[in-house]
């Protein structure tokens, strides 16, 4: 035996097959996998009971107790939520609020995090100092109500429930420090090819950034389609009214009432029950249908941004 396979035959043995686990990980390892199942279950349950009462009929859905499957099926909740002209206003102002609430707040995000991350900008650890003080000292919900309705005269207009909450600061720190773990050298060589500041953010920051701007994107996005309260606030126009709001009318006073829909309402067999939880599905439903698609993007978008402060 030479000495080359004698050396192949000693790194064999030294190497361990398999990492020892003793009794005591195993038996750590099934408690973590019990209390995962139990939370699981706890999150998900409420869900599906929802979905299991807006698919039931008002007979079955009366009943107390766990329902894990309908007993008899009944689109009829769904079918007179559908007839409701109120329900459809609600999206057309939700996704109004979204779209324009999303571009407002992205562009302004992405506009100030990446002059913080230059070393370059003067005052720039004084204005960051401001900004992360807007966490702990506000102005309150009284003053804030008056500069939004009386000094900028928004109030019963869409810019009154996208503009109050368009910047965030921990949104607006992840960004920066995300831009600021991009190599330098990147910037610099484009700048030497000619881009000035604003080319280089377009054609060079933002492409590398993908992973953090659909992160925060999502973020945005599901902040504004549960937003209600700058709403309830400043809208009084009903034809104005976000679909939070209108969900909450129905859910809170009579939902026959609410979803009346001519003689419909009285043809289908639906109750107070069935049409509430009917409402909570449909304002959920599409935002857990765009979710699936952002979340590969989680992890990598909020770690690399929470590397550098």
């Amino acid at each position: 035996m030479n000495v080359s396979e004698t050396n192949k035959t000693y790194v064999k043995k030294m190497r361990p097959s398999h990492v020892y686990e003793g009794r005591g990980e195993w038996l750590f390892q099934g408690i973590l996998i019990f209390i995962m199942v139990v939370l699981s279950i706890t999150f998900l349950y409420p869900y599906w009971h929802v979905l299991v009462t807006s698919l039931t009929s008002p007979d079955a859905a009366e009943g107390s107790g766990f329902k894990l499957w309908p007993k008899v099926f009944s689109f009829d909740s769904y079918n007179q939520m559908f007839h409701t002209k109120t329900l459809w206003t609600g999206y057309k102002n939700t996704l109004i609020v979204v779209v324009m609430g999303w571009a407002v707040s992205i562009s302004l995000n992405i506009l100030g995090a990446y002059a913080l991350s230059k070393k370059t900008l003067p005052l720039r650890g004084t204005f960051t100092g401001i900004i992360i003080l807007t966490m702990f000292a506000q102005g309150g919900m009284i003053p804030t109500y008056l500069v939004v309705t009386k000094t900028l005269g928004m109030k019963n207009t869409y810019w009154a429930v996208i503009l109050p909450q368009c910047v965030s600061v921990s949104h607006l720190v992840i960004m920066r420090n995300y831009f600021m773990n991009l190599p330098q050298e990147l910037e610099e060589a484009s700048i030497i090819d000619g881009a000035n500041s604003f080319q280089v953010l377009i054609k060079v920051i933002l492409p590398l950034s993908m992973p953090m701007i659909a992160t925060i994107s999502l973020w945005v996005i599901v902040s504004n389609w549960n937003a209600y309260f700058n709403c309830l606030l400043y809208i009084t126009d009903a034809s104005k009214y976000v679909l939070q709001i209108i969900m909450r009318r129905i859910i809170q006073t009579d939902s026959k009432e609410m979803t009346y829909a001519g003689e419909l309402a009285d043809q289908l067999e639906t109750d107070t029950v069935t049409l509430r939880a009917a409402s909570i599905m449909l304002a959920t439903i599409p935002i857990i249908c765009v979710y699936p698609f952002l979340q590969k993007y989680f992890v990598k978008g909020v770690l690399i941004g929470s590397l550098k402060g």
